[in-house]
């Protein structure tokens, strides 16, 4: 296991210095960030991700089922609670109301490193639309499956498992003995084979769900391996990034900004 999957509070600081740079520019090509600006993270941890929208002056509430990451969170960003800047909620989102919780909607819904752990993605993206102002949207941050490293073997604790690529793509039954062999946590890992995510299945499902396209940027190299690896991001290549199923596994990271699509009748009108 890497370190920083041990300190929390270093990857807060990473996923901080990734917000600001790579994700929170990303959204402002689509969506303006004024003052009292309401963002929702689903899944958002230690909070390094809604720093520096708190820092630019929005109103955010972060949810996660993981109440220690939450206590982490309202340490980290505990100057943003009084004033009620910022709200944590340690629930499943499901069992979110925003208006009878908040009394507002929210701009802006932020999911980074959340969706390829989701099962049943359908029932996510329509719940989420009602938890959006008019003229929301939602960003995705994910690693499609197929890529180096779409299982999360970095999480292993044997370092050759952590640092090797591609062997979660193997038959399911040979990926099973090969964790347990080395006494992984076989049941952590294979959940994320379960709920594995691709770029057509995430379009698939938007589209179905009754969602546009809004923005979509593909990295050969993540971002967030600049702060993790000492790798500096680069986008996916223009020909590579184009062709389906094969750019999935060597896209290390996708980002999407969605919105819902209006009904047909309004698009004539």
């Amino acid at each position: 296991m890497y370190e920083f999957h041990a300190d929390r509070k270093q990857y807060y600081d990473m996923q901080k210095i990734n917000a600001e740079k790579h994700v929170l520019p990303f959204i402002e090509k689509v969506h303006s960030l004024p003052g009292q600006t309401t963002v929702l993270e689903i899944g958002c941890g230690e909070g390094g991700v809604m720093a520096p929208f708190l820092e630019r002056g929005c109103r955010c509430v972060g949810v996660d089922f993981d109440k220690a990451r939450i206590d982490l969170a309202a340490s980290l960003l505990g100057q943003y609670i009084p004033s009620g800047q910022l709200r944590l909620l340690g629930k499943d989102i499901y069992q979110v109301d925003p208006l009878a919780e908040f009394g507002h909607k929210f701009d802006i819904i932020i999911l980074k490193d959340v969706i390829e752990h989701i099962h049943d993605r359908p029932k996510l993206f329509l719940e989420m639309k009602r938890y959006l102002n008019a003229g929301g949207c939602i960003f995705f941050g994910f690693p499609p499956w197929q890529m180096p490293f779409g299982g999360h073997q970095q999480i292993c604790k044997n370092k050759f498992l952590s640092r090797a690529p591609y062997y979660h793509l193997l038959p399911a039954f040979m990926y099973k003995s090969l964790l347990a062999h080395f006494h992984e946590s076989v049941d952590e890992l294979l959940e994320i084979r379960e709920t594995r995510i691709s770029i057509e299945g995430f379009e698939r499902v938007a589209k179905m769900t009754g969602y546009r396209i809004e923005e979509k940027k593909l990295f050969l190299i993540n971002p967030i391996y600049e702060y993790k690896f000492r790798i500096r991001p680069r986008e996916q290549f223009g020909l590579l990034g184009q062709i389906p199923w094969l750019r999935n596994f060597f896209t290390t990271c996708a980002y999407y900004i969605i919105s819902p699509a209006p009904p047909p009748g309004a698009l004539l009108g």
